[in-house]
């Protein structure tokens, strides 16, 4: 009888066993595989380890709570039992596959987005792929039968269903975000309370330059908390972080007075080198401002003495730092270069009357006489592309199902109450193509006007697209013997950090960009920084190296002379960005007023106004 009843005890596990049901649901997490199954009345902890052959101990492992039982329409994760997949040929894959090879910073969404198909489809097909991790140069087979299948609606609900998966099983204290648009590095480590260096370390050694619209990262809080945080604006600042200065009782007047030529000038440089690893941006625009006061030793003769301080983007170092004996002394500070550290510099520069340089932040908080932005003001941006919408020309608006809301605002104020039209581009692959499609940008070429093209998307795979068909249409219609298109493209400045958008489309497109900053390299004043730069720090110079040099060479002969003159009426161009500093009505901060309007030609020219 025993021996009966422990036959049917058996009988019962096993029929309990195959009752499960192996979840479809994979997912990588810290680089390994795993199921996640979502238990069903009645399951037990050996049933599941019977149907997906792993041990009950290392299920536990991977989720502790399960030692108190399982729970109904819980999810667990289990580790993946990897199956010998059965070779294809290479013929095969040729005949059933395309092949993308992955680039710098690319993410599944955008891959999906680009070939228009499943994210579930590429996962299903690419075994070894970890979606949210993808490695530079990886090979991805797409598959060609999928290829035009999938909206860009059906590719958001599918990527954010990954990551809803992804933090149902979240390990206790973290959770998974989509990075929107916008966001950067340092705005998801001041969002999430950590360093940018812990950000990366918690996503595999991730890289701001690397991090993208659309990327699912790991980040400090619970699901539950990270689902309310993005309800909230994502870089928003504590209102007491920074003091309202902008009151006109508040501001003091600065009246400044130039150095002797013989004294020395002695330089506070503030900048987050942070501890350990100096951070590379910051390290190049100093090593730009080192080369600055070479060049200003040598043109003048002046004796110049900088300190350098590491701020770390900490505020209450940095008010240490002001409080220092060493700072004492200081007669021109250059930084901080975050807003929210400025509040203690410019109390001591109003207390001295020494001039504070911001040179690379957009000051909206601060209002104080001593303060001298070098980046330009918003409130021109748009002056030098003021033309191009003048009624003259016939202006049409690029949308796609994804639109840049900033770009589209600037661009609808400076539209005003002039006439645009308004199109809706949607993609449709060669295959499904007729003789009349929205892809087909040939209407809005044809029509002996001369054109103004807007393309608002902020979608990368969109723009490139776009791009694409417009210089698509003005071939066709050229190879016709139709007059040539008249037309250009009033650009996005986001589009220079995407990655995957062919440059020459620029020319073809002759795009006008309004920019804060440009360096074209083969003027002769650029090669002769850049070669001077290279001799001296081995490397090439970034926009930083530039805007550091800009800062010694503006602001350190200006102590000798323009600083009892606010520096106003004069416009200066150490290299080619040219800057011409003002005061706003109501406002006393001095701020650089010169955009850099860049226009790419159809003759493979750039030029700069």
């Amino acid at each position: 009888m025993k021996r009966l009843c422990a036959t049917v005890l058996l009988l019962l596990l096993s029929v309990c066993a195959f009752a499960v049901q192996k979840s479809g649901t994979i997912v990588y997490i810290n680089g390994s595989k795993f199921y996640i199954h979502t238990v069903q009345p009645g399951e037990t902890l050996y049933g599941l380890s019977k149907a997906y052959e792993v041990g009950e101990k290392v299920i536990l492992q991977y989720n502790p709570s399960a030692g108190g039982g399982l729970k109904a329409g819980e999810n667990v994760k289990i580790p993946f039992v990897t199956a010998v997949p059965e070779p294809k040929s290479e013929r095969k894959l040729r005949r059933t596959f395309d092949s993308h090879t992955v680039a710098q910073g690319e993410t599944l969404y955008a891959i999906s987005r680009k070939y228009e198909i499943p994210i579930q489809t590429v996962i299903e097909d690419n075994p070894s792929l970890d979606p949210t991790n993808l490695r530079l140069g990886e090979r991805i087979l797409i598959r060609k039968k999928e290829i035009g299948s999938e909206d860009e609606a059906g590719a958001k609900e599918q990527w954010e269903a990954y990551r809803n998966t992804l933090n149902s099983v979240a390990e206790e204290g973290y959770a998974y975000h989509m990075v929107k648009p916008g966001e950067t590095f340092y705005s998801l480590s001041r969002r999430f309370g950590i360093t940018e260096e812990q950000l990366g370390s918690l996503n595999g050694g991730l890289k701001p330059a690397d991090l993208k619209a659309g990327a699912i990262i790991k980040v400090p809080g619970s699901p539950e908390e990270l689902a309310a945080g993005e309800r909230q604006p994502a870089d928003t600042v504590r209102a007491d972080s920074v003091p309202d200065l902008s009151a006109d009782n508040r501001v003091k007047e600065i009246e400044f007075r130039a150095l002797r030529r013989s004294a020395t000038l002695d330089v506070a440089l503030l900048l987050p080198m942070d501890a350990g690893t100096p951070n590379p941006s910051y390290l190049e625009f100093y090593q730009g401002f080192l080369l600055g006061l070479d060049s200003v030793k040598t043109k003048y003769g002046y004796s110049v003495n900088v300190c350098l301080y590491n701020t770390a983007r900490d505020a209450e170092k940095i008010r240490e730092i002001t409080e220092s004996d060493a700072f004492r002394n200081t007669d021109l500070i250059i930084g901080p270069v975050y807003e929210e550290g400025l509040y203690p510099v410019i109390r001591f520069a109003e207390e001295h009357n020494v001039p504070v340089v911001s040179p690379l932040a957009n000051i909206t908080g601060m209002n104080s006489d001593v303060l001298f932005q070098m980046a330009p003001d918003p409130a021109h941006k748009w002056e030098k592309a003021a033309e191009l919408v003048n009624g003259d020309r016939q202006v049409a608006l690029i949308y796609t199902e994804s639109t840049d809301k900033e770009f589209e605002k600037e661009i609808l104020t400076l539209l005003g109450d002039s006439d645009y039209k308004k199109h809706t581009y949607k993609y449709v692959h060669p295959s499904a193509r007729t003789n009349s499609n929205s892809g087909d940008l040939t209407p809005l070429l044809d029509n002996g006007a001369d054109n103004v093209f807007i393309v608002m998307s902020d979608n990368e795979v969109d723009v490139d697209r776009i791009l694409a068909a417009i210089a698509s249409a003005d071939t066709n219609i050229s190879s016709r013997g139709r007059t040539a298109p008249r037309f250009v493209v009033l650009g996005n400045t986001r589009w220079n950090r995407m990655n995957n958008i062919d440059r020459t489309m620029f020319f073809k497109d002759r795009v006008i960009f309004i920019s804060t900053y440009h360096a074209k390299r083969d003027s002769q004043t650029i090669l002769d920084f850049d070669s001077a730069y290279i001799r001296s720090f081995g490397s090439l110079p970034t926009l930083f190296s530039y805007r550091g040099y800009d800062a010694a060479v503006i602001f350190c002969p200006a102590m000798y002379n323009d600083i009892e003159y606010d520096m106003e009426g004069r416009s200066y161009a150490p290299l080619q960005t040219s800057y011409l500093f003002g005061q706003g009505e109501g406002r006393h901060n001095h701020v650089n007023r010169s955009w850099m309007r860049v226009n790419y030609n159809s003759d493979f020219t750039i030029t700069v106004e």
